[in-house]
């Protein structure tokens, strides 16, 4: 068992965040696009596990976003409510989701401020 850096696995989820706040935003984006499928980011405890993470691809003509080859998992969701546009894209769901990704950014910035504090007070002895 390898010993847990606070500081990578803090770097890890802030890409994550990142990840899913460009899918939030591709879907908020896209909310008014007929056929549009919303997008998902597998959950981060998926990437704790170890468990392989890789781009899925539902349609070969869908466009590729910068910050999804961070080697998190987006894959469409499987939601049966699809609007006469066939558009999948709630925006109370993505509302939700948008504030999440920023008190998920907040606590890991607190805790990395926190961790840091008490590795510069220990250092000074």
């Amino acid at each position: 068992m390898q010993p847990v850096n606070l500081f990578d696995l803090a770097t890890q989820q802030a890409k994550w965040l990142s990840v899913r706040q460009t899918t939030v935003a591709s879907n908020v984006a896209n909310i008014n696009t007929p056929g549009y499928k919303a997008l998902e980011v597998e959950p981060f405890e998926n990437v704790l596990n170890g468990s392989r993470v890789a781009l899925q691809s539902t349609n070969p003509n869908h466009l590729q976003f910068g910050a999804t080859n961070a080697s998190f998992a987006v894959g469409s969701t499987e939601d049966p409510a699809v609007l006469p546009s066939e558009n999948t894209v709630k925006m109370e769901d993505e509302l939700a989701n948008a504030g999440e990704v920023r008190r998920a950014f907040e606590l890991n910035t607190a805790i990395v401020k926190a961790f840091h504090r008490m590795l510069m007070n220990t250092s000074r002895g």
